[in-house]
């Protein structure tokens, strides 16, 4: 099985991250020029939320709210659910299935080091269902 640590050599470790002050403007426009769908909050090197789409579209645009002068912090989601390096993929799909989530922040020790979507972990069991079916074709008709 693999572990999140195997999905961040493949995908990279880039975390990218948004103060509570800045404004849901700054963090939405970042999220469009990394084609990303969540921020982590970061205040220094604290992990103190999270900022998807969906809470911009819930908390802000629903609620006819000016996303240049509210701050970050006033919608992010600030109890996340983080994940080690060493948590399996089917553990982080559990988690993301339990708790409706669809990014996980990946600690080691006390270091943000990565960021895994529920797309990366679609595509790692997908991944991992071809070579157990690849296998057994072989075995089959070896």
């Amino acid at each position: 099985m693999q572990q999140v640590r195997h999905l961040l050599e493949g995908k990279g470790k880039a975390v990218f991250a948004v103060a509570p002050e800045a404004s849901v403007y700054d963090a939405v426009r970042q999220m469009a020029e990394k084609n990303v769908g969540a921020l982590v909050v970061m205040q220094g090197d604290a992990l103190v939320g999270i900022v998807s789409e969906r809470d911009y579209a819930r908390k802000v645009i629903l609620k006819d709210r000016s996303s240049r002068d509210t701050p970050v912090a006033e919608i992010m989601t600030a109890s996340v659910i983080t994940v080690s390096v060493d948590a399996t993929v089917d553990e982080c799909m559990r988690l993301c299935t339990d708790g409706r989530l669809r990014h996980l922040p990946v600690i080691d020790g006390e270091a943000m080091v990565g960021i895994v979507s529920i797309g990366d972990l679609v595509k790692a069991v997908i991944s991992e269902q071809k070579e157990t079916i690849s296998q057994l074709e072989s075995y089959i008709t070896g």
